[in-house]
């Protein structure tokens, strides 16, 4: 390599540094801003927010906060129950619980590619009708605070940069904010149904209630909704949600609060 050349590359490399380290000092700012200002909208919700706009007949958008001491404890163990028991002593991602999503995935994908492959050799047949290529199903592993992460600064694409920027901004979080003010932002703005954000719209979404008067019960509901909250606002008193319900209530007592 040419000494001209040489130089080219270390001038990218250190114009890649110096970028990275400027886009870390801005989300730091961003975060540090939070501590103290509660936040109006993530980027998730601006994304919602913008389809919603442009798709006739949607649901209108809901979310009003409320302060963490208002929110109910039930919903905060139940929420903590359901989507990361670890929350109060990891430090923003659990390893081990990643590691058992990806090799999860790994096997969807491996399936996936077997049925496509059936899929083929079943088209080639004279006759056969087309059928859609198999999705594999993605199992996060993610904590609450890399949840908020996303939500807050990232988009929805799937690939190592965006994780890699999760996982470095679940730290930051977890320097700067700490465990109650992570909570609170991530209960006043998680996705309870589509437009609905946050604790309190889905209270009154679901339970036609403010959510500081949820219930035990219907603090576990709420809570199994999170994984898939556009398709269980659509049978929220589904058999499905209100037996895991019950299996979430009955974790709740051994969950602490920060």
């Amino acid at each position: 390599m040419s000494s001209a050349r040489a130089r080219s590359v270390w001038r990218f490399v250190a114009l890649l540094a110096v970028c990275t380290l400027g886009l870390q000092l801005y989300f730091v700012a961003r975060i540090a801003v939070m501590a103290v200002v509660d936040p109006q909208s993530t980027t998730f919700q601006r994304s919602e927010a913008w389809r919603l706009a442009l798709q006739p007949g949607a649901h209108p958008w809901h979310q009003r906060w409320v302060d963490y001491a208002t929110l109910p404890a039930s919903l905060k163990r139940a929420v903590i129950a359901s989507e990361d028991s670890g929350f109060i002593e990891h430090g923003g991602v659990e390893w081990d619980a990643l590691e058992k999503a990806w090799g999860r995935n790994e096997r969807a994908d491996a399936q996936a590619a077997a049925q496509g492959r059936r899929r083929d050799a079943a088209r080639a047949k004279p006759g056969a009708p087309p059928r859609p290529p198999p999705v594999p199903k993605v199992v996060g592993g993610s904590t609450i605070t890399q949840q908020l992460a996303k939500n807050l600064f990232l988009s929805g694409e799937r690939n190592f940069v965006r994780k890699g920027q999760e996982l470095l901004l679940s730290y930051e979080l977890e320097a700067i904010l700490g465990k109650q003010r992570i909570l609170a932002i991530y209960l006043n703005s998680v996705e309870w149904g589509e437009g609905v954000f946050g604790a309190d719209a889905a209270a009154h979404r679901y339970f036609a209630i403010d959510a500081a008067r949820l219930g035990p019960q219907q603090s576990a509901q709420l809570a199994v909704m999170l994984p898939a909250p556009k398709r269980f606002e659509k049978r929220p008193g589904s058999p499905y949600v209100v037996g895991r319900a019950a299996t979430v209530a009955a974790r709740m007592g051994q969950i602490d609060v920060p």
